[in-house]
């Protein structure tokens, strides 16, 4: 194990509590602590914030700056940082210039380890900041470079000024939501030089996945209210195309006895903030909103994403469904679309500015919602992410449509790409050549020649239609979008070509016949799970919210629910057993520890208090964990004369050996000499420089090295 991989593993679990990184994290935080560039894909909760708080904290010099689009998204990850125990801080424009300057000061001091601000703001202070010793920059939801991301913001592409000011200040970009042509995009405009690549699994598992064709405002109320009756201690997002559909869904809840708060960017920055923190400290259990929330929200214990209208393309879809079980515990998604939310997309797409590739972005995700075929298929290979067999968590798996073996219709599409050039024709041209259509650009350009002309004859065009939009959801065709959206053959399909793998194939079913089924199925409500919450599970979330009034910090700061899941389960009597949980770290497990011991003890029939070591103990934790006699005193909430009275006994008992941060050795020599000389008199001279504490400690120093 190397130097850096050693020292990453006692951050990951001082800090955050956790034994081991995910695939990818620590070849990543490697990159970055050796000065290479890098580029991250993980899905939202899928780990990309450690990849570079970890390097940020590895640095012994100079501070970590994070570009961030949103300021609520800065506020989010700093209180979570500073929960941790780590120095982190935020400058922008919410906070008075004074305020801004003293974070500024702090970061030049060297006191912050990582510092958060926007594009705008960075760009502004870019000059200033070269005298600021920076270890490295994050930018975070990196897609918003990209003029082919889903989300682009022009502010972003002046990043590119970081490499021209710190050429050898290594550069990390972030995203959970980018295909193919974003992610190269991302490299060219922040002019990365040979940045290493994590691109982890699309994959979240967790998430069940429903679309449903509209059934009505009535029905969909119900529906959410289902929900939120399912999850009745957790949260939800109801997302909806308008301002005014985001009032009506709200008002609607409301009027159901649900605890619902309203979210859109027509509503004033107080009111906004209010809903916000409403639905992030759990007093509003659901939030209406528009697309305008949700970027960036950490908030773990999210059950459920409703969509009331179909969004414009996947990468949005995928982004925000994102949000729900960032814990890794099972959540839902459910798609509810009808026609004219085409219609209003469509409009959105012809007024962009980038009309051709949002007008067939928005044909991607009308597919998906109208899909036969496994959803989570759909979404992984629109990220060019391959699934070898169904994922059995989404309608379709859960009530598979009729099937066959599409092999030999596949090959034919396959090769009437492949004789046509391989990259020169698109899903309409494909589907004349199949069925032999005889049109003037196909003669033209000689593809009436092909041996597959006509090959498809047998199938009517919709027929076709279906089955190639199929195929491009499976992963057998990828279109190029910066290429007039011609087709190109994957890996798999030309697999499928060669006849190594076969492919399965939903039996195509007109419109309206598919469109009943969907329906019916709303009608029925949500589908009954398992609920995975247990007695104590319940019992520790309620002590999270206490303990969440009481230190003035939104319930998941405190701890995740996931990490109260496995407390749940490992049912931890001391702050040692405590500390084996999956989330807890050492700041964390003193500053809060005792609460949830208690409740668990409790549970367990055992007396609630804990022995008269476990405080001992605590401080030992903290002193081990580079804390200061006055810090600790600080978390835990007690006087620094206990503080030193504990590290003391500590001392005496051998269970701390190193001295030098308690206590310089001019002092302890003085205090031990005054002691030999005349210990009756001692302590009233000595208690004129030293405070009592400080004099304990100089003498159980001296007891255990036998002096005294």
């Amino acid at each position: 194990m190397s130097e850096i991989e050693q020292r990453a593993l006692s951050l990951l679990s001082r800090f955050y509590g956790y034994r081991s990184f995910r695939p990818g994290q620590l070849e990543t935080i490697e990159a970055l602590a050796s000065g290479r560039d890098a580029v991250v894909l993980l899905p939202t909760g899928g780990g990309k914030s450690l990849c570079f708080q970890i390097p940020a904290l590895l640095s012994e010099r100079g501070v970590a700056v994070v570009v961030s689009p949103l300021i609520a998204l800065m506020q989010d990850q700093t209180q979570a940082l500073v929960a941790n125990g780590i120095p982190a801080a935020a400058i922008h424009s919410n906070q008075d210039e004074g305020y801004n300057r003293s974070v500024l000061d702090a970061a030049f001091a060297g006191k912050i380890k990582l510092l958060y601000t926007s594009p705008e703001r960075l760009l502004m202070e870019l000059e200033h900041w070269k005298h600021l010793n920076i270890s490295l920059f994050a930018i975070d939801e990196a897609h918003c470079i990209s003029q082919w991301g889903h989300d682009f913001r022009p502010d972003y592409t002046q990043l590119s000024r970081i490499k021209e000011e710190f050429p050898s200040v290594p550069v990390i970009a972030l995203t959970a939501t980018a295909d193919k042509l974003t992610r190269d995009d991302i490299i060219t405009q922040l002019r990365l030089r040979d940045p290493f690549c994590l691109l982890g699994s699309f994959d979240r598992p967790n998430i069940s996945l429903r679309a449903y064709s509209n059934p009505g405002m009535k029905a969909r109320m119900q529906f959410i209210a289902n929900l939120a009756r399912k999850y009745p201690q957790d949260s939800g997002i109801a997302y909806c195309i308008s301002r005014d559909g985001a009032e009506k869904t709200c008002a609607a809840l409301s009027a159901m006895g649900l605890r619902a708060v309203c979210y859109h960017a027509g509503m004033s920055a107080d009111a906004r903030n209010r809903s916000m923190r409403a639905f992030l400290d759990g007093s509003a259990q659901v939030v209406c909103a528009t697309v305008a929330f949700g970027m960036g929200i950490d908030k773990s214990n999210i059950r459920w994403v409703v969509h009331n209208n179909m969004p414009g393309n996947i990468e949005s879809y995928y982004q925000e469904i994102g949000r729900a079980g960032r814990d890794g515990l099972p959540a839902e998604a459910v798609l509810f679309y009808s026609y004219s939310d085409v219609i209003m997309q469509r409009k959105f797409a012809e007024e962009s500015g980038r009309q051709g590739l949002n007008i067939e972005k928005l044909g991607r995700m009308q597919a998906y919602a109208e899909a036969r075929v496994c959803r989570r298929r759909i979404l992984l290979s629109y990220f060019s992410e391959e699934r070898a067999a169904d994922c059995g968590n989404c309608d379709i798996c859960r009530n598979p449509p009729s099937r066959f073996d599409g092999t030999i219709l596949a090959q034919k599409a396959l090769s009437a790409v492949m004789r046509t050039g391989g990259t020169n024709i698109g899903v309409f041209t494909l589907i004349n050549i199949l069925r032999g259509a005889r049109r003037s650009d196909i003669v033209r350009a000689g593809y009436h020649t092909i041996r597959t002309f006509g090959a498809g004859i047998d199938l009517r065009q919709e027929e076709w239609t279906d089955y190639i939009g199929q195929m491009i959801q499976l992963g057998v065709f990828e279109i190029a979008y910066d290429d007039a959206n011609h087709l190109r053959v994957t890996p798999l399909g030309m697999r499928i070509l060669k006849g190594e793998e076969k492919l399965t194939l939903s039996t195509y079913v007109p419109a309206q016949q598919g469109a009943k089924g969907r329906k019916r199925a709303v009608e029925s409500g949500p589908e009954i799970s398992a609920d995975p919450v247990q007695q104590l599970f319940g019992q520790l979330k309620a002590v999270r919210t206490d303990v969440a009034r009481k230190e003035g910090l939104l319930p998941y700061l405190v701890f995740s629910d996931a990490t109260l899941l496995d407390m749940a389960r490992q049912r931890p009597a001391d702050i040692d057993e405590l500390l084996q949980v999956s989330g807890v770290g050492e700041k964390k497990a003193v500053r809060f520890g005792k609460y949830f011991i208690a409740a668990v003890r409790k549970f367990e029939g055992l007396t609630a208090r804990q022995d008269t070591g476990a405080s001992l103990r605590e401080t030992l934790v903290l002193f081990n964990a580079g804390v200061s006699p006055s810090e600790i005193a600080e978390i835990k909430k007690i006087k620094l004369s206990t503080v030193h009275s504990h590290l003391a006994n500590l001392i005496a008992e051998g269970m701390i050996t190193t001295y030098g941060t308690l206590i310089s050795r001019k002092e302890y020599e003085t205090i031990v000499a005054a002691m030999q000389a005349d210990r009756a008199k001692a302590y009233e001279t000595l208690s004129e420089t030293f405070s009592r504490g400080i004099i304990d400690i100089a003498l159980a120093i001296a007891r255990v090295k036998g002096v005294l």
